[in-house]
């Protein structure tokens, strides 16, 4: 940390997870010759820190690890190749130069680099933004709340909790459970289907736990702890589960507050910030990664990402990126299409190849890239919430001048 005006770093990356530090190890392997690590928690990580349980590190590793024993192979590779990680340090605000305030237990300071990769991640929706009723009692944890307790801390905030959704992360919750001697007593989701893979309904029938479809948690009771939970079907019929605790998972959000209280753009659908193919934000001197750029990808994916943009940072440094002014924007057309990254479009080549969509709700048509009143690519899709979709941008011409629409047709029922 400095208070000099030259930078102290070629690269500073704020974030320790899979995106953070593969992007830093990337970067010292082409040579960038100073790169930091800012990282909030007492050690470097990110979420898999909080998993203890498998599978990570397939591509990574090529085996099959816990998520602290993957985490720590991320951190190790990290130091071995000369990235310093400074944890315990929480960063305020970002500025242009670009520069970065940060707040640690010696106090306040800043850092300049010549570049900054944000890869903050992303955060579930509490209770509070659910609009889920009744009393405040303890016992209602994010599943990153529940996975701290258990693995860090060696605690057993519960033992007959109601798990609120059916993303890959509740399963993971489920498997918390399993692993502290919780027994969870319902699984509830909202929707007439699970979210994750299908295959993965089978987990809560081998473990025991009742899995309700088409219901939704509308108030939960209880004084000191949670007592129970009113839960409605898509009717309105209402019923009441005796449980001690509530698991809310998954509805992932960017971690983007520092974003939104900066000069950086936003993407208001995707709600992180806004990037073209290359990584970059409003700012040139800024890139960022992982799920900080959409909700929410595997930390496998997260970690390929973070290789990709450090690939792109060091074209920047070294002069080789293409100009950051837009030759084209992206438009979505049809009401169950979500968002797509990147935001913006570069006329250049040699950029990560693909645009990726998500969808708000189930559906099945034909999504469409229309360049001009030309259909440049279509294909059939079925997709659910939190399933990816790639386009290829290989399809599009590089001379771009004017928007491409992302077009979906829906069957009709």
């Amino acid at each position: 940390m400095t208070g000099d005006t030259a930078p102290a770093y070629d690269v500073a990356i704020i974030g320790g997870g899979p995106a953070g530090l593969s992007a830093a190890v990337e970067l010292k392997r082409l040579g960038v010759a100073s790169v930091v690590v800012i990282e909030r928690e007492r050690e470097a990580g990110g979420i898999p820190r909080h998993c203890g349980h498998y599978p990570f590190g397939m591509r990574e590793f090529s085996r099959v690890l816990r998520g602290p024993d993957y985490a720590a192979r991320l951190v190790e590779r990290a130091l071995r190749v000369g990235v310093e990680i400074r944890t315990r340090v929480s960063v305020t605000s970002l500025k242009p130069g670009p520069q970065i305030d940060v707040s640690s237990p010696d106090g306040l300071a800043t850092i300049r680099a010549r570049r900054v990769l944000v890869a903050t991640g992303v955060r579930e929706k509490t209770r509070a933004t659910r609009l889920i009723g009744g009393t405040k009692p303890s016992g209602v944890l994010s599943t990153g709340a529940l996975q701290g307790l258990v693995y860090l801390d060696g605690l057993k905030p519960f033992s007959r909790p109601v798990i609120l959704g059916t993303e890959l992360v509740s399963f993971s919750a489920l498997l918390t459970c399993r692993h502290a001697g919780i027994k969870p007593v319902a699984m509830i989701e909202p929707n007439a289907r699970i979210t994750a893979w299908r295959a993965s309904r089978l987990l809560p029938g081998a473990l025991g736990v009742p899995l309700m479809l088409g219901a939704s948690i509308t108030r939960i009771e209880g004084r000191a702890q949670v007592e129970a939970v009113e839960v409605a079907d898509r009717s309105g019929r209402t019923s009441r589960i005796e449980a001690d605790g509530v698991i809310v998972t998954g509805q992932f959000l960017p971690e983007a507050s520092l974003l939104r209280d900066s000069h950086l753009a936003v993407d208001s659908m995707s709600g992180g910030p806004c990037v073209d193919q290359f990584f970059r934000l409003s700012d040139p001197a800024y890139f960022a990664a992982g799920n900080l750029l959409r909700p929410v990808e595997t930390a496998g994916w997260c970690w390929a990402e973070g290789r990709a943009a450090a690939r792109m940072i060091a074209g920047s440094l070294a002069g080789t990126l293409p100009e950051p002014t837009p030759r084209a924007g992206l438009a979505l057309m049809g009401d169950a299409l979500k968002y797509v990254v990147p935001q913006r479009l570069v006329a250049a080549s040699g950029a990560p190849r693909t645009l990726q969509v998500r969808v708000r709700r189930p559906a099945r048509g034909t999504l469409s890239v229309v360049v001009s009143g030309q259909n440049l690519w279509s294909q059939r899709i079925d997709a659910l919430p939190e399933r990816r979709i790639l386009i290829p941008l290989d399809r599009l011409p590089i001379d771009l001048n004017g928007p491409v629409h992302i077009v979906f047709a829906e069957d009709k029922a």
